[in-house]
């Protein structure tokens, strides 16, 4: 009985760790930073209304992140990871991180789509709005 007890959690356990490294939609992430096919979204994102920090923060996010995170913050297949994802749930890529990132740069570790570089131009003041943007539009997705 302990032993199937023991198996049984340790099928938890893998498929947890599975989950937690598969995409929201069940695609690897080696899938998608590969797959080039026009630089689509990656995942489906759900948009909230927005009103102040968040909707200054979607305008700033167009302008300064789109490119490669997408036009909701939903990725770009062979461009840049989505940010709607539970990878970056605050409690794994706190505010920090994501300025950080935005300031100077990070080296590729969770997603196969090279390093991002600093982003150019970039102020405090914008990403301040960006984070307040990008987390509004994880909790209308269930990453918060």
């Amino acid at each position: 009985m302990k032993r199937i007890l023991a198996l049984s959690a340790g099928a938890v356990v893998l498929a947890i760790v599975l989950w937690m490294y598969m995409g929201r939609d069940g695609s690897h992430p080696d899938t998608m930073a590969q797959n080039t096919g026009g630089g689509g979204a990656i995942v489906t994102v759900t948009m909230p209304d927005l009103s102040g920090d968040a909707a200054l923060g979607a305008r700033a996010f167009k302008g300064k992140c789109a490119a490669c995170h997408g036009d909701d913050a939903g990725g770009r297949l062979g461009k840049g990871p989505p940010l709607i994802h539970k990878t970056y749930h605050p409690g794994h890529h706190g505010d920090q991180a994501i300025f950080r990132a935005a300031r100077q740069g990070a080296q590729q570790h969770h997603w196969p789509f090279g390093n991002m570089p600093p982003v150019e131009g970039i102020t405090d003041a914008d990403i301040k709005v960006i984070i307040a943007y990008v987390r509004a539009v994880q909790k209308a997705n269930g990453i918060f």
